[in-house]
């Protein structure tokens, strides 16, 4: 089996088919992209070329670049979010009573689609019926705002049902890695005096600052190709509040049938996604990144 192994043939025989589905699924279509973005294509017809005309338009055009405002925005709401999840995580893993039907609890919006969710949040968010401003009228609050339909909040207000949906995701993945950390580290501790704040803070969270790290880049990406749920609960609006690049692409291609400029609006946004994960790799890059223990 070792002399298998070691034969440079049977490897690239084994990899073969898994870099070819590679190619078919991933690098052709963005090769294609590319090329489509490179046409005048309404989808059905013939395609014109006309070279670089949609990049550039793509350059100059205000309400792309207001989506990518908006999907920046909800990159960083995300990003700050993960203390959340990172704070209830250490809570989970402290042993607390009942933290196995919580870690359940919180794993409910993961198995929901994002369509359901849009519809619940609708019906939370309703100004007349709504769960949101019942509670505020309860707390006092007489003008209770018009969630989904005031331009000021409408991306804010999307916010929320978007950290509730990803809550059971992360704290997961940072719930394993605390589990992760050896018990004997975190015993050691305690028999030096520290507080259970001290070993948060000064064992365990150095400890999986790699998987922060790429917490951090998931965070970011995934919220730069966010579509599903604006799309459902807003449509970008009102009057594009809550348009991101996503949406503001669909629209360009389903409806407008501008195909050509949407595929150059999907090959910005992977050169965008690409580039804000070298930027994220590089500003959380360390020269520690494994901790040894």
């Amino acid at each position: 089996m070792r002399n298998v192994m070691s034969n440079k043939f049977v490897i690239t025989l084994y990899t073969l088919p898994a870099l070819l589905l590679i190619l078919v699924l991933i690098y052709i279509p963005i090769a294609m992209t590319g090329y489509y973005g490179l046409m005048k294509w309404d989808g059905i017809g013939d395609m014109t070329f006309i070279g670089l005309e949609n990049y550039i338009k793509l350059m100059q055009d205000g309400k792309f670049w207001t989506s990518a405002g908006h999907s920046f925005l909800l990159g960083l709401f995300s990003t700050l979010s993960l203390l959340i999840y990172l704070a209830i995580s250490l809570v989970l893993a402290s042993k607390i009573k009942g933290s196995d039907l919580l870690r359940k609890i919180y794993l409910i919006p993961m198995l929901l689609s994002s369509v359901a969710i849009a519809q619940l949040w609708l019906k939370i968010f309703d100004p007349s019926n709504g769960m949101a401003n019942r509670i505020l009228e309860f707390f006092g609050v007489e003008n209770t705002p018009i969630w989904l339909a005031d331009p000021d909040i409408a991306l804010y207000a999307i916010f929320i049902p978007i950290v509730w949906q990803y809550a059971g995701f992360y704290i997961l993945i940072y719930y394993a890695a605390l589990k992760n950390v050896p018990e004997e580290v975190v015993e050691a501790a305690r028999i030096d005096g520290a507080s259970p704040l001290q070993i948060a803070f000064k064992i365990k969270l150095p400890l999986i600052s790699g998987v922060f790290k790429v917490t951090i880049m998931l965070a970011i990406v995934g919220s730069l190709k966010y579509f599903d749920l604006i799309y459902v609960m807003t449509g970008g609006g009102p009057n594009g509040a809550s348009e991101v690049m996503a949406s503001y692409m669909y629209k360009e291609a389903f409806k407008l049938n501008n195909f050509g400029y949407a595929s150059a609006i999907g090959f910005g946004l992977l050169v965008i996604c690409l580039g804000m994960t070298w930027l994220t790799s590089r500003l959380t890059k360390s020269e520690n990144d494994e901790v040894q223990y």
